[in-house]
């Protein structure tokens, strides 16, 4: 019997698909196939290129999720590209999908029952903050570096800070759609590894929401989703795959005809392989429907950009296009419509189109000759699937270019020469690699042939004792990382991504002028750079005898440094994957014809970039209070607002117990700030001079920079006030009941055992506490400790770890309270104000006990081992998601520009 939602998907289809010109699009028979599970789960998807991949899955996602709001499906859909050329494309794809429905969100409009489209690339995104709307529907078009950097606590071009909240929402509540897997490297394995650690914890009972993945790819192998640690789960992921049926095969684009010829040309010989491309061109038809478009892939840049040349040295300069991965958004925004569309193949058109393995993924073009050279078998299939895609006949040419070492990268030698006898077989029987025959020649081999032709075998895999570790996102003193590009990508092509600027040289005396502070790239002016070749462009070629640890002096550079808030001048152990370096555009290095050329010495035209916002600074910075720059309001308030919005953002996305506690965190967030070194960066306080518990204070009324002082003049360099907030938890539980399952209650005889002394007695009675220290004193231990977790990890820059960062390593100690834990020091006290606008909290004093190692006769069990067992009770991506939907509610009730009642009153501050 077919349900409802399954008779109705057609007609919907029809309204999602088609534009407002030409015939009614009715769906495939694959994708209503797919449409029809209602229950979502992990899956293969095996279809063809030219077939509608994108229009079924994102069909299928917002049928179930928008259209029926079936809340078993995920709110975020994540489409990962393995190349970053066709990004902004894919996107502008989806959002006309979505237009045609009037569901698109846009930026600056309410987000209810709209559908945001957000390019996850790094830089500066006037569109971003998508990461304060959890609750709300959303669809993410990224690479595989930006996206599974993300997915493992270390997003490349992010704000450190910002690691942990991003981790949380691409881990729960997600579908990942991993489009062109055969393009993925280890990046594949990473990525069905993640899975499976996300399957057990859905198994053991602490996932929240869901969390898929949907592989597709013409050629993928469920074989390639094998380990030890997903065999639990593979039969799961791969029963039913979606593919092509046989009456498929035998009609419509399968049985388009692609004549094969093979040459061999060798790897440095450009000037034969620019001619055999020139004839190739010339040989063929202008008059077809599609123009006459010949496209030539190569396996380099390096190769692709020779090509190039010597095409134009054969006069070849009209409609010669270059294509690859080393140019800015800002000169691939054309693209599309200039000749990497269907709209530019059309009657007329005369083009040669060199490009690198960029076009395997996500490019809608016809070619009417293919010329490529020789590549691993399922790279083939891909760049077969780029000629005659809309229908008549194609020619395709495979030109072996040389398979020893040296000249198959960045292939193995091994996957070329199984290639090679795979064009070879069917050059000597069907003469055609058009789908039907390739479907026909697949269907022959024996399984240790298929596996032959379809190597996989990933370099890194991912453990999920490194997940784990990898939660932590504590840097250690130097500010260093766990290098997370391994499982992203491997060998050479594991980038950073560069950004030019006009700096001034050095004048005589002076020091050498560095990037304005403030000044952060857009995502248009970001190229992404091998950081290999970036080191060697920048510092030299490194040799043994000679490391060239430093930059040329031609050159000039810097990196972010998170710590001091500054850009510092790069040196080659600073120039790894991920990170976003700034080039003097004087130093040269790019062209806007040619992309990144490290030969190039012109200077590079420099764009321009929208200021930062207020949570990118501040994410960016340790010493900052960007985000606290508002009109006055109180403590009190402003923790009421963020336990209001807590609510409303969590009720429909965890258990009602888990929404409590957050909503409870919000109320606490910032009590913090009632430390005199948070007070003391407010240097205009109008008319709250009296006041103390001061939260948010205009823009101009700040101290600039933030120098942070206790009540004695105590600088105290990196203070964090969501820590001081954390230990006043503690402090409640220790005046009021010491005994505390969540403090001493379940040591009290081992303390006893070991020496430690009596447990202290309460200072207050119970029944003195404010409602909000009750709700604390009701919690359980697990609940306290996430609670604490919760209110600690707000800002994103203290979570896991409590352990004095570089700042308090300048702290020098006069009295023996030891060295302050990011500004905080053992006996600090937070003064007695009010968090209801009514009753006062007494003065709460801190204790830095929970940051030691081991049993505590005061705060019991170490924060190390809190937040441990935290991470088995609800596994990694859960625990950072409930970090997010906090954080949330934070920022966005820090845009409110709501009026403070206590201010106007004159009430909830004690003197």
């Amino acid at each position: 019997m077919v349900s409802s939602s399954q008779s109705e998907f057609p007609t919907w289809f029809t309204r999602f698909a088609s534009g407002p010109v030409g015939a009614a699009m009715t769906p495939r028979e694959w994708q209503e196939a797919l449409a029809q599970d209602e229950v979502p789960r992990s899956r293969v998807i095996r279809i063809p290129t030219g077939y509608g991949k994108t229009l079924g899955v994102l069909g299928a996602w917002i049928y179930h999720r928008v259209e029926r709001k079936d809340n078993r499906w995920p709110r975020r859909l994540i489409w990962t590209l393995p190349m970053r050329v066709l990004v902004e494309q894919t996107a502008d794809e989806v959002r006309k999908c979505l237009d045609r429905l009037h569901i698109l969100w846009q930026p600056g409009t309410d987000h209810q029952g709209k559908v945001g489209v957000h390019l996850l690339m790094g830089g500066v995104d006037q569109g971003g903050e998508w990461n304060l709307y959890p609750e709300e529907n959303a669809v993410f078009i990224a690479t595989q570096d930006m996206a599974l950097s993300r997915a493992l606590n270390r997003g490349y071009a992010a704000p450190r800070a910002r690691w942990p909240m991003e981790f949380g929402l691409l881990s729960s509540d997600v579908l990942w759609v991993l489009d062109e897997v055969q393009l993925m490297d280890v990046g594949l394995a990473t990525s069905a590894q993640l899975q499976a650690f996300f399957d057990d914890d859905a198994k053991a009972g602490s996932s929240l929401r869901p969390r898929l993945s949907w592989w597709m790819s013409a050629t993928l192998q469920p074989e390639w989703l094998k380990s030890v640690d997903t065999a639990v789960h593979h039969a799961a992921w791969t029963t039913n795959p979606t593919t092509l049926t046989p009456s498929a095969l035998g009609a419509g684009l399968a049985t388009i005809k692609k004549v094969l010829e093979i040459k061999a040309i060798g790897a440095d010989d450009d000037g034969s392989f620019a001619k055999a491309i020139k004839d190739a061109h010339e040989k063929t038809s202008q008059d077809g429907e599609h123009g006459r478009i010949t496209l030539v892939v190569c396996n380099t840049v390096d190769r692709a950009s020779r090509t190039y040349e010597a095409l134009q040295k054969l006069g070849v300069t009209r409609n010669l296009r270059l294509v690859h991965s080393r140019y800015r958004p800002q000169e691939r925004a054309t693209w599309k419509t200039d000749f990497l569309g269907r709209e530019a193949c059309k009657q007329g058109v005369d083009r040669i189109i060199v490009a690198t393995q960029v076009v395997e993924a996500g490019v809608d073009i016809s070619a009417t000759t293919l010329i490529t050279e020789l590549s691993p078998w399922s790279s083939l299939v891909q760049r077969f699937g780029r000629c005659a895609r809309y229908g008549g006949s194609g020619s395709v040419v495979v030109v072996d270019r040389g398979h020893d070492d040296k000249t198959a990268r960045p292939y193995s030698m091994e996957e070329l020469d199984a290639a090679k006898g795979a064009i070879d077989t069917l050059a000597a029987q069907a003469k055609d690699v058009g789908i039907a025959s390739i479907e026909a020649f697949e269907q022959g081999l024996t399984d240790d042939q298929r596996k032959h032709l379809y190597p996989y075998q990933p370099k890194q895999l991912l453990l999920r004792r490194e997940l784990d570790d990898l939660f932590d996102t504590t840097p250690d003193l130097t500010g260093a990382d766990i290098d997370v590009s391994p499982f992203i990508r491997s060998g050479e092509e594991r980038d950073v991504s560069v950004f030019w600027l006009d700096v001034s040289q050095a004048k005589r005396g002076e020091p050498a002028p560095l990037p304005p502070k403030a000044r952060k790239p857009s995502r248009e002016e970001l190229c992404s750079v091998p950081f290999l070749a970036a080191r060697e462009w920048l510092c030299g070629k490194a040799t043994k005898e000679k490391p060239a640890p430093r930059l040329l002096p031609s050159r000039r550079a810097w990196v972010w440094d998170w710590i001091e808030g500054e850009w510092k001048v790069a040196e080659r152990a600073a120039l790894i994957p991920g990170v976003v370096v700034c080039v003097a555009a004087d130093t040269g290095g790019y062209r806007d014809d040619r992309g990144f050329d490290p030969e190039s010495k012109a200077p590079v035209t420099v764009l321009s970039a929208p200021p930062q916002a207020a949570q990118d600074t501040a994410d960016d910075l340790e010493d900052t209070e960007e985000l606290s720059a508002a009109a006055y309001k109180t403590i009190a308030t402003h923790n009421a607002e963020v336990g209001q919005l807590a609510t409303q953002i969590a009720g429909g996305l965890v258990p009602e117990r888990v929404a409590e506690l957050i909503e409870l965190a919000g109320c606490w967030h910032d009590l913090g700030k009632a430390h005199p070194a948070f007070q003391a960066v407010i240097e205009a306080r109008g008319p709250y001079q009296a006041r103390i518990d001061l939260a948010k204070a205009p823009e101009g009324a700040w101290q600039t920079p933030c120098v942070y002082r206790s009540a004695d003049g105590e600088t105290r360099r990196g203070f964090r006030h969501e820590l001081a907030s954390c230990l006043a938890l503690f402090a409640v539980l220790r005046r009021y009941e010491p005994t505390h399952s969540a403090l001493l209650g379940p040591w009290v005889e081992a303390l006893a055992l070991i020496g430690e002394g009596e447990v202290p007695a309460p200072v207050a009675d119970r029944s003195e506490a404010t409602t909000l220290e009750r709700r604390v004193l009701a919690c359980t231990a697990a609940e306290f400790d996430l609670l604490s977790y919760l209110v600690l990890s707000h800002h994103g820059k203290v979570r896991a770890a409590l352990h004095a960062g570089p700042k308090d390593q300048e702290y020098v100690a006069r009295d023996g309270r030891g060295l302050p834990i990011r500004g905080v020091r053992d006996g600090d006290e937070l003064p007695a104000i009010s968090l209801d606008g009514v009753n006062s909290l007494p003065a709460l004093p801190l204790t830095l006990a929970p940051a030691a190692l081991g049993l505590s006769p005061s705060t019991g069990r170490s924060w190390r081992d809190r937040t441990a067992a935290l991470l088995r009770a609800h596994g990694p991506g859960s625990l950072a998601y409930l970090e997010a939907l906090l954080i949330a509610a934070d920022r966005r009730a820090s845009k409110l520009t709501t009026v403070d009642p206590l201010l106007i009153t004159g009430t909830g501050s004690a003197p």
